[in-house]
């Protein structure tokens, strides 16, 4: 007796919709799309009990003749491809004909559509996959798709479903996604009938954008013009230095105008903002891409969420290229509070460490002059004074590393007495460093705005009153950033002095660590390390940078490649290698308990606005935090709220 059976009808659509139907986010989605194909002006979306009981959409789209309303809910029945070539190039959001009958078939289904030519329209009912009736229609041209009591003849799925609240958080994400990427269409929401969302149609799209997430933090977004590398087209919004999110809720990226996900997308974000996002956050974007169809493939997944490029590192370098150089001409200070309002899935997110942001009560002398006790200097002595700034000469790879940017570029804040400052064309001359075209044009290096110092918080933070408000400098990363950018110029302009060793040292490796020393072997000759392949898995060490002191370089360089091991091993060979000079950049830095002069912080103040990126760290953090006049006056009740 044959084991092998064809499933009814009824059946096979019931396991096809745990594809498409996974939650009642996935009807909003699905049912948005087709309403978008359709033309629909204005969109409504009505939930109940979490879209659990009911997800109504309504729609003003083109409707469908009774002909085309009974074969929509057949199975692979779509208007969107006819052939296998229409396959490779979808122009469409929907097109696989799976949608309707596996909504119809795993809840309490009415459709009811008329076309804006036609009398009278048609109306369906279908019962958990099973036709009830078909009769006339007499409503507003347009489709209204109702599907009540989700999985109520699937148990087994039903269970799985989360609280209503949450349901339904997931439901105005959708929504969210679809209404960013379409701002000429009005979209509403209701939940247990009250209005939750009423985003009117509008051509701009930082105004859409500021209807969902606020005015707060859209005004702190920075546009991304419109640029085409390699036939891909990428613009948007994307969150400025120190914007960042712990999850990647706020991370949007459209393909032409669909919501998706992309491991190419998520390099290219990451390499475009490169030390200008912190480790394990992920930035505040609303990217959109445009590509030829026939250039990547949708048809992975009945969700339409992930896609395939043909050539996904065009796609990853005009990403980068576009967020990079946004970032390079970006010119807003971090603000000191997170947003007022954001997506309810990210609500709980913030936009910028707070733990240093808000401790900036101190008291404010009378005198407007800057304060010269406040970072004493140590007392006079025949000897020179140690630099807080400069590494003592260690054993320690990463150390010595720090050691070479300290001996080969001039260490960017000159500890000296007020008196003994050293003219602004000198300081100029020391901050400037020749630098290479560029394709894309860079915003000069600016003068520091007019800061006046007023005091130093916890030897950290430098407190300094500007036009805008209170703005407060994080010294270390501040000096993080500044060598950050003089060690990388130091390494491009030819690397530094070596010592050739009497006897060349062998590293045995393991193939891992053997193809980390590949990739990053210009680099580590710049550093003056010169390695080579010297067999399977062995390399070779002739020389070592000039001034280190060790009686067992074998041992120092295993460090060096723990510390390039730690490093991502999914980033570019640029990212490894400027991962390791933010490291040493650290190493080199000021630390929180470090004592400057206001000379020192004057100076360090003038380095860090002629850096290429001066609002963040090489590790993302930011090195200024700006308090509005109008945020004090709020906290103080001044001012009202809002």
């Amino acid at each position: 007796m044959a084991k092998i059976r064809i499933l009814p009808d009824a059946l096979a659509s019931q396991v096809a919709a745990g594809e498409v139907v996974e939650r009642p986010a996935a009807l909003v989605r699905e049912l948005v799309e087709n309403s978008l194909d359709a033309g629909a002006h204005h969109i409504e979306v009505h939930a109940q009990r979490g879209g659990i009981a009911m997800i109504r959409i309504v729609d003003d789209g083109s409707g469908m003749d009774r002909e085309d309303a009974m074969l929509c809910l057949e199975r692979h029945a779509t208007s969107k491809i006819r052939t296998k070539e229409d396959l490779g190039a979808i122009h469409t959001f929907g097109f696989r004909g799976e949608a309707l009958p596996s909504i119809a078939s795993v809840s309490r289904f009415r459709l009811a559509t008329r076309e804006k030519s036609a009398l009278v329209g048609t109306e369906i009912e279908v019962n958990g996959g099973k036709l009830v009736a078909v009769r006339d229609h007499g409503g507003a041209p347009g489709t209204v798709i109702e599907a009540r009591s989700l999985f109520f003849n699937v148990p087994a799925r039903r269970k799985f479903l989360r609280t209503e609240n949450t349901e339904f958080a997931h439901v105005e994400q959708q929504l969210r996604l679809h209404a960013i990427a379409n701002p000429q269409t009005a979209f509403t929401l209701t939940h247990n009938g009250e209005l939750v969302l009423h985003l009117p149609a509008t051509r701009d799209m930082l105004e859409r954008i500021r209807g969902m997430v606020g005015d707060e933090l859209a005004s702190r977004l920075l546009k991304v013009e419109e640029t085409t590398v390699q036939g891909v087209t990428v613009s948007g919004y994307i969150g400025g230095p120190g914007m960042s999110r712990s999850n990647r809720q706020m991370q949007t990226t459209y393909l032409n105008g669909r919501p998706i996900e992309s491991a190419s997308i998520s390099y290219g974000l990451r390499e475009g903002y490169h030390t200008a996002l912190m480790k394990g956050q992920y930035p505040v974007t609303f990217l959109f891409i445009q590509m030829d169809p026939h250039a990547f493939d949708v048809n992975v997944h009945p969700a339409k969420k992930e896609v395939r490029f043909h050539d996904g590192h065009s796609v990853r370098d005009a990403i980068s290229r576009s967020v990079s150089h946004t970032l390079e001409n970006a010119a807003k200070l971090p603000t000191g509070h997170a947003p007022a309002r954001a997506i309810p899935a990210a609500a709980s997110t913030q936009a910028v460490p707070s733990s240093r942001q808000e401790q900036f009560a101190m008291p404010v002398p009378a005198s407007s002059a800057p304060l010269r006790n406040i970072a004493p200097a140590p007392a006079a002595t025949s000897a020179p004074r140690t630099q807080p700034f400069a590494p003592a000469v260690s054993h320690r790879a990463a150390d010595v590393l720090a050691r070479i940017a300290t001996e080969r570029s001039t260490p960017a804040i000159e500890p000296q007495a007020p008196e003994a400052a050293a003219p602004p064309e000198a300081q100029e001359e020391e901050v400037e460093a020749p630098q290479e075209p560029q394709a894309p044009a860079k915003a000069a290096p600016s003068e520091p705005p007019e800061y006046r110092i007023i005091g130093v918080l916890q030897k950290l933070y430098v407190l300094m009153e500007g036009k805008e408000g209170l703005v407060l400098m994080d010294q270390h990363a501040a000096h993080e950033r500044v060598n950050f950018e003089k060690f990388r110029r130091a390494i491009e302009s030819g690397g530094v002095p070596c010592q050739r060793l009497l006897l060349p040292v062998t590293l045995q490796t393991t193939p891992r660590d053997a193809d980390l020393l590949k990739q990053n072997m210009a680099s580590l000759n710049r550093l003056g390390i010169e390695i080579e392949p010297f067999g399977p898995n062995i390399f070779k060490v002739e020389t070592l940078p000039a001034f280190l002191k060790t009686d067992d370089p074998a041992a120092w360089l295993d460090q060096v490649i723990e510390e390039l091991s730690s490093l991502s091993t999914k980033s570019s060979s640029l990212r490894l290698s400027e991962d390791a000079i933010a490291t040493i950049a650290c190493r080199a830095s000021v630390k929180s308990n470090d004592v400057l002069s206001i000379p020192e912080m004057q100076a360090l103040l003038k380095d860090l606005f002629a850096c290429e990126m001066p609002y963040c760290c090489p590790h993302g953090r930011p090195t200024l935090v700006q308090i509005s006049t109008s945020e004090l006056e709020r906290k103080f009740g001044r001012r009202a709220p809002g």
